[in-house]
């Protein structure tokens, strides 16, 4: 069974959650729906409806354009600030990254895991 990529909204959605260090049990329970209804929505497995859309918009404090940011024909707005941050978060490997270095008690830890991927990313 191939594995479905996740939509555009849904990613959009999990990039704010995530930039907010909101987590899905969290953001379901505004909602008043399991973890796993907002796993679906951010994975593409079931479509956001423009009501709940409206209402997911308002937890995570931006407007419904945001999730609707770099669809072709679009007008830009969306994320505030960074948008090289806003993609990143956006990446399936970004959760992993971000949770794993903030168990990183050493401050000097965190100084050789950024310059680790500073070093990768100037070689490859």
């Amino acid at each position: 069974m191939q594995k479905k990529a996740p939509n555009h909204i849904g990613s959009r959605v999990r990039a704010r959650r995530t930039m907010l260090g909101m987590s899905q049990e969290r953001l379901a329970d505004a909602l008043g729906l399991t973890f796993q209804q907002v796993q679906k929505y951010e994975k593409g497995m079931n479509r956001i409806g423009a009501s709940r859309l409206l209402q997911i918009a308002g937890i995570l404090d931006v407007s419904i354009e945001c999730f609707f940011e770099g669809l072709p024909g679009l007008r830009a707005g969306g994320f505030s600030g960074d948008s090289l941050i806003a993609e990143f978060l956006t990446r399936s490997e970004s959760d992993r990254l971000v949770r794993g270095f903030l168990r990183l008690k050493d401050d000097k830890a965190r100084r050789k895991v950024a310059d680790l991927v500073d070093w990768l990313a100037s070689v490859g």
